[in-house]
């Protein structure tokens, strides 16, 4: 079924808007700080500037390329360029992985949620470090409360999915994405102009390449493929909304510039904060709930920074919550208006309830282990480290094997009169440099060496 007028994007802003917010969720905010901070700061923001564009962007165009080709859902695009093959299985591995990976970030969206009741009613005002850490480990364990935040997470993110592309997801974006850059704002300028906050500055913008490792190349290598949210065909869903007249390639670059710009943000949000107060930047995946409540309780009105910081994370959070249902909403309608509330509701339930041994990884399931991992963990591992890299590399053999240059040229000029020596470098990048990169990181993070 081809794309019906209700189903494009209304502006070529609300595409951007809508797959920036897709791009720009927990691993531009939440990981990249403490993945910056444990692998010392500025060299680690270089490298991953570096191959964000020479993998994530690469992979991003080819992604877009497929999607508005064809202006099919995420399975049906690959059907419709090989549809005597099965690499229609790219589309179907990304549905999985879009369904396992929200069903364990909703319960991240949960602890935010619960985390700006906490703040707003005064729950945070005035603890210690150590009282901070108890805070956040009895939030995590409470079976009832985790599993209530989890589905109102839940519920949020189905509610805007199910009203559609312009009147939920776009409309929704336009409102939390500028709002988000605003709050970012107010927040570094608030951390910048602390006593003793030029070290955190210098930390994340003068590199010190004696820290370089080849862990730390890895790891940027890893954290710029993952940031994008490439690798599991949401920009393939959200690219078959775009209309012929649009320009991809000015598209991608203005995602890639606005994740950019918010990993740097929140760079300099977080660093300059915690240098001035002596606190330890390589904290871990705790950082934001242990180590920023701290910094935040030190400083004057610092809980309402506090909770401003909360209300943009729960933003991100969302905006990418929204294509991971997206994805596979779209393709079970097969963009058929009339069924999207209903698989909305069906699917986003099914997600909660799959999600729910996630959800209580922390308090009662937490003895309970797969593979040596709790649930939560083990889910997580096994989009990050086997699903996304794999959808990736299968995206970055598929483009140039199966889809003529040719088309793929006409394809990414259309709307952007793209030049042919930038064709034919992003080309060389897809074909060759994208795969072989790809699978240095999966070679990584699965233990090979």
């Amino acid at each position: 079924m081809s794309v019906s007028q209700q189903e494009q994007w209304s502006s070529k802003l609300g595409f951007i808007l809508a797959a920036a917010g897709s791009a720009i969720g927990l691993g531009a905010i939440w990981k990249f700080p403490y993945i910056a901070g444990q692998n010392g700061g500025g060299a680690f923001f270089l490298i991953f500037i570096l191959f964000t564009l020479l993998l994530g962007l690469p992979l991003l165009l080819a992604e877009f390329s497929i999607g508005r080709l064809t202006q099919e859902n995420a399975v049906d695009s690959y059907r419709k360029i090989a549809p005597k093959a099965k690499w229609h299985w790219i589309g179907i591995l990304g549905m999985i992985a879009c369904f396992i990976l929200l069903s364990f970030y909703s319960v991240i969206g949960g602890w935010i949620i619960i985390y700006l009741y906490k703040a707003i009613t005064g729950q945070l005002n005035g603890l210690s470090s150590d009282q901070y850490t108890q805070v956040f480990g009895d939030t995590i364990s409470d079976p009832i409360i985790s599993l209530i935040v989890q589905l109102l997470f839940i519920l949020m993110t189905i509610v805007v999915v199910a009203r559609g592309v312009q009147k939920g997801i776009e409309q929704a974006s336009k409102i939390m994405m500028p709002a988000l850059f605003i709050l970012f704002i107010l927040l570094v300028i608030r951390s910048i102009t602390l006593d003793g906050a030029m070290a955190g500055i210098s930390f994340l913008l003068q590199p010190d390449f004696s820290k370089l490792t080849s862990k730390t190349i890895l790891e940027a290598m890893g954290q710029s493929f993952f940031t994008l949210s490439v690798g599991v065909s949401v920009m393939v869903t959200y690219s078959s909304y775009l209309p012929k007249n649009q320009s991809l390639p000015c598209s991608a670059f203005s995602i890639v510039g606005m994740n950019l710009v918010i990993v740097l943000l929140a760079g300099l949000a977080i660093f300059p904060a915690v240098f001035a107060l002596g606190l330890e930047p390589g904290a871990g995946p705790v950082l934001l709930f242990n180590v920023l409540p701290t910094v935040f309780s030190q400083l004057p009105l610092g809980m309402l920074f506090f909770i401003a910081f909360l209300i943009l994370f729960l933003f991100a959070a969302l905006t990418s919550a929204f294509s991971m249902l997206e994805i596979i909403v779209s393709v079970i309608t097969k963009k058929d208006i009339k069924g999207r509330k209903k698989w909305s509701w069906i699917i986003g339930i099914a997600i909660f309830i799959f999600g729910i041994p996630s959800a209580l990884s922390y308090g009662a399931l937490g003895d309970v282990t797969l593979l040596g991992k709790t649930f939560f963990d083990l889910m997580d591992y096994t989009v990050s480290n086997i699903l996304m890299p794999l959808g990736a590399l299968l995206i970055a053999i598929f483009v140039p094997l199966k889809v003529k240059k040719s088309v793929l040229y006409e394809e990414l000029k259309q709307g952007s009169g793209l030049k042919r020596g930038l064709f034919e470098a992003w080309y060389f990048l897809i074909r060759f440099v994208a795969p072989i990169l790809i699978f240095v990181v999966m070679l990584d993070v699965l233990g090979v060496w």
